[in-house]
C-alpha cells in the first residue's frame, strides 16, 4: 500500500543530467518573465513545475533566492566569456564581433533567464542589489574598454564608447520582440543581420 502511495505523489520531473532545482530554476525563469518577479507567486510556480507548493521548499528557501539565482548565474555566463575574449589575441573589432554575437546567442537560446536578469534584478534583495549593480557596471565599462581600444588604434570610428555600449544592449534586449513574432527569420540570420548592423558601424 505505501508503494502504492508513494507512486502516485507528484514528483517534480526531470530529465537525466538536470537537478529539481534546476528545473525550478528554468520555470521561475518563465514565470517571472510572464507575470513579472512581483505578481508571481509560489502557487503560480508549483502550478508550472505540477506540484503542490509545500514541496517546492524541500528545495528552495523563497521566491527571492529564484531571482538572485537567477541574475547571477547569467552574470557569472557573461563574465567568463568576457574574461576570455579580452585574453584574446586579435583585433578590438573581432572582440566586439565575438562578445555581440555571445550576447545575441544567449538571448536567442536562454532567453528567459536572460530576459529576467536583464529587466526584474530590481527586485534584488541588498546586499545582492548593489552587487548586481556594481557588476552591471563593471561588465559595461569593460564592453567599452574594447571600442575606446579600436578608437585609440584607429580601427574604429570616433565615438562614445559607453553609449555605443548602450545601444548595442538595448538592441540585444530587442531580440524578445523577436521571440513573440509569428513570422520572423532564423535565429542565426538574426544574429548575421544584427552583427552587420552594428558592427559594420562601428569600422572605420
Amino acid at each position: 500500500a505505501n508503494e502504492c502511495y508513494f507512486c502516485n505523489m507528484a514528483r517534480i520531473q526531470t530529465d537525466k543530467d538536470v537537478s529539481r532545482k534546476e528545473v525550478i530554476l528554468k520555470a521561475s525563469a518563465k514565470l517571472f518573465r510572464e507575470k513579472g518577479f512581483k505578481a508571481a507567486s509560489m502557487r503560480d510556480l508549483a502550478v508550472k513545475v505540477g506540484v503542490e507548493a509545500a514541496s517546492l521548499y524541500n528545495h528552495i528557501r523563497s521566491k527571492a533566492e529564484l531571482l538572485h539565482d537567477i541574475c547571477f548565474n547569467v552574470a557569472n555566463v557573461f563574465f567568463e566569456h568576457i574574461n576570455a575574449v579580452e585574453a584574446l589575441n586579435t583585433t578590438p573589432i573581432n572582440k566586439l564581433e565575438t562578445l555581440l554575437r555571445f550576447h545575441i546567442r544567449q538571448m536567442i537560446e536562454n532567453f528567459e533567464e536572460v530576459y529576467v536578469s536583464d529587466r526584474e534584478w530590481r527586485y534584488l534583495a541588498d546586499p545582492y542589489l548593489s552587487n548586481y549593480q556594481n557588476q552591471r557596471r563593471n561588465y559595461r565599462k569593460r564592453f567599452a574598454a574594447i571600442i575606446e581600444k579600436g578608437i585609440t588604434e584607429g580601427s574604429i570610428n570616433k565615438i562614445d564608447a559607453s553609449t555605443s555600449v548602450l545601444i548595442m544592449l538595448h538592441a540585444v534586449s530587442g531580440i524578445e520582440s523577436w521571440h513573440r513574432s509569428t513570422h520572423k527569420i532564423s535565429g542565426e540570420e538574426l544574429e548575421q543581420n544584427m552583427v552587420t548592423i552594428l558592427i559594420d558601424g562601428l569600422k572605420k
